[in-house]
C-alpha cells in the first residue's frame, strides 16, 4: 500500500464580464469539464475564479473554456 500525496495545483484566474450567481455558475460548469479539474469557485463580484486541478492547467484551455461561457479570462491574479 503507497500513501498518496496531495499534489493538487491550485491557480486564481482573472474573469471580465462575471455579475451575478448565473455567471458564476456558467463559469464554473466549463471550468469544471476540463480535465484534471477537482474544484472551481468563482466569485462575481471580484472577479476572480479559484480552479483546483490534479496538474497545471494549459491557460488556452481555460481562455477557451472561459470564452465557451461567454466571458473573457484576463489572466492569472497576481
Amino acid at each position: 500500500m503507497t500513501a498518496e500525496t496531495n499534489t493538487d495545483v491550485t491557480t486564481v484566474y482573472e474573469v471580465k464580464g462575471m455579475t451575478c450567481g448565473h455567471c458564476e455558475g456558467a463559469v464554473t460548469q466549463e471550468l469544471s469539464a476540463l480535465p484534471g479539474v477537482t474544484s472551481v469557485q468563482a466569485v462575481a463580484a471580484t472577479g476572480r475564479v479559484t480552479v483546483t486541478s490534479g496538474a497545471p492547467l494549459d491557460e488556452e484551455a481555460v481562455r477557451a473554456a472561459v470564452d465557451e461561457a461567454g466571458y473573457e479570462l484576463v489572466g492569472t491574479a497576481a
